[in-house]
């Protein structure tokens, strides 16, 4: 095997056993920086816009599947989460009054969203794409027995 493919291969092949406390403390991080994010808007730089807070929603999902399925690789992980952001991002376009009454609440806000936009799809490719780098690089370097 190359040399440079050491690390991509165990990203789409290797399952390993992560540590549930980990992901656990690592969503939870992501939730309390992404409501963060909202509430005191000058954490991220002003171009950026809400878009940090959409990445660090998405990181939250990868991490969910985390806890969800430990022994899941880590493409299978990034994959569901990516397809599990943009399925509630194309829900938004369905403006159902039933549907918009759960959104007004705030966690219904925080969880469906309220429109959509195109670019919260980049987002929450970059945010998965974050949950997954952190993935294979603790798992390389700290891999759980539990």
């Amino acid at each position: 095997m190359k040399r440079k493919y050491l690390f991509v291969m165990p990203f789409l092949h290797s399952a390993q056993n992560r540590n549930r406390l980990i992901s656990v403390t690592a969503m939870i991080v992501a939730i309390a920086l992404g409501l963060a994010s909202r509430k005191f808007p000058g954490m991220f730089p002003k171009a950026l816009g809400k878009y940090p807070g959409d990445a660090l929603w998405s990181l939250m999902v990868f991490f969910c599947y985390c806890i969800c399925f430990p022994r899941a690789t880590t493409f299978k992980i990034a994959v569901l989460a990516l397809v599990t952001s943009y399925i509630v991002e194309f829900s938004q376009l369905y403006q159902a009054p039933w549907l918009n009454s759960i959104r007004a609440t705030t966690f219904g806000h925080l969880v469906l969203g309220s429109a959509f936009h195109r670019l919260d799809l980049l987002a929450y490719a970059v945010g998965v794409s974050i949950g997954a780098a952190f993935d294979r690089i603790w798992l390389a370097f700290w891999p759980s027995r539990l």
